[in-house]
């Protein structure tokens, strides 16, 4: 009998362990535009997100980010960062010192590999933040290629200058590349395809991406593609320079003027009716294959304008709403979901408590929502966005968006006011946090709190 107990036992193991052995894990298929429009991306700033500021603590925090609904993760620079005219105790992350190297704050390139393997893993995209426009100054260049620089009369490299004043924008611990020199570009280019061919990224953000010759980006992003379908987010707009030619070397950028259109509803000084215009003279100029980031913070707003309830206060949730529902990509910066509530150092090491509470909850849903309802896709495959009536017209804003048999109906009082108003509309709808019912109907008067949103989904 003990014979026969040992064999089974035996059995049971060989099988488990043929089971784990013959176990393949799917590679991560390229980024497509539809992963992309029905997408959440999410800024990593890998040195404040934990206490300990590496690769491998953040790769602890993926499952919670995952949880938000985010399929795309933009690392904030990784890269060495340079310590000649550095600002502050550890510098900025923009101050490159090397375009093939790893910050050894952060961890080793393996560890960089792990946490990007682990991500591609549980089925987020990567891309990583790009700095074309200068170096820091102790980059290798400096010394090895000092044509690859600007310089001033006196033959001196110099940091960025302001075009509109001719005089420094004051960033003086990096140095001015000069694309006019044909090596430069093509070593940029080849440390751009460098992390495609040895991390496998998927992807680029592209800092200050309207200062840079466009012609270099068509090259360069021809390149890349070659090697596999990429994602390229440029900092830029439309109203940068070269407009809307400009963006075409870009799969997205960012809604700029929508961003600071909400601040300013948010404090008195637009209404509605200015949202609206700003749908109609810049969102719907766009190519409809651009994509459009929709966002209440970022690195640079967190660090120089302020934290989602210094800009936005009472107002924060109804406008995090209106971004993942208004078509585009809705983007989330670091903490955020924790209701962040300090400018993070720039230049040193910070944190910030990781509390899940309302906003996390609110982000959550906001994310299973854009996932699941083919209204809400960003892009091409955006649903068609009809805007709805109200008797408040300057206060309310309320639209339809609609495809496939779905439909998203997004109402939200943008005032500071108690309102009372109607609408002809009618339908019968479930509420997104809840799946309770809710019927409109032109018969109603609708009572809503200040900053009060509704999101209802048929």
């Amino acid at each position: 009998m003990k014979k026969i107990v040992l064999f089974l036992f035996s059995l049971a193991l060989f099988s488990c362990q043929q089971s784990v052995s013959t176990t393949v894990v799917k590679p991560m298929t390229p980024i497509t535009n539809q992963d992309i429009a029905q997408g959440v991306l999410y800024e990593v700033n890998i040195r404040q997100f934990t206490n300990e500021g590496t690769f491998n603590a953040f790769a602890k925090e993926l499952p919670k980010v995952k949880e938000l609904g985010v399929n795309i993760l933009w690392f904030m620079p990784t890269f060495p960062i340079s310590t000649t005219k550095s600002k502050g105790p550890l510098g900025s992350y923009y101050a490159v010192s090397d375009f093939k190297g790893v910050n050894p704050e952060y961890g080793s390139l393996e560890d960089l590999k792990a946490l990007v393997d682990k991500a591609h893993d549980m089925g987020m995209y990567v891309i990583f933040d790009w700095v074309p426009g200068h170096t820091g100054w102790d980059h290798v260049w400096i010394k090895e290629h000092p044509e690859f620089y600007l310089k001033n009369e006196a033959g001196e490299i110099i940091d960025p200058i302001d075009p509109r004043t001719g005089e420094s924008f004051g960033w003086t611990d990096v140095a001015d590349l000069d694309y006019d020199n044909p090596a430069m570009r093509e070593a940029m280019k080849k440390a751009m395809l460098y992390w495609i061919k040895e991390v496998d990224i998927d992807g680029y953000r592209v800092d200050q991406a309207y200062a840079v010759p466009m012609d270099f980006y068509e090259d360069t992003f021809a390149a890349i593609r070659a090697i596999k379908p990429v994602f390229l987010l440029g900092e830029t707009d439309a109203n940068h320079p070269g407009g809307f030619e400009h963006l075409k070397n870009f799969d997205a950028s960012y809604d700029f003027p929508g961003h600071h259109l909400t601040k300013e509803i948010a404090h008195g000084q637009n209404t509605v009716v200015d949202y609206y215009e700003h749908r109609k003279n810049f969102i719907n100029k766009h190519d409809p294959s651009h994509f459009l980031l929709n966002f209440v913070s970022s690195h640079d707003e967190n660090a120089w304008a302020g934290t989602v309830d210094e800009i936005y206060g009472d107002a924060s949730h109804a406008m995090m709403a209106l971004n993942y529902l208004a078509p585009g990509l809705p983007f989330l910066y670091s903490g955020v979901e924790y209701d962040l509530n300090k400018r993070l150092l720039f230049f040193e090491k910070d944190s910030f408590p990781r509390v899940a509470g309302e906003t996390f909850q609110l982000l959550k849903q906001l994310g299973e929502l854009k996932q699941t309802h083919p209204s809400l896709n960003a892009g091409k495959e955006a649903g068609k966005f009809t805007q709805i009536d109200t008797s408040l017209g300057d206060k309310v804003l309320a639209f339809e968006l609609t495809k496939a048999g779905d439909t998203i109906v997004f109402m939200a009082n943008l005032s500071k006011d108690h309102i009372g108003f109607t609408s002809p509309y009618n339908g019968r709808f479930k509420r997104y946090q809840d799946n309770k019912s809710k019927r409109l109907s032109f018969s109603y008067e609708y009572r809503m709190k200040p900053w009060e949103f509704w999101i209802l989904k048929k």
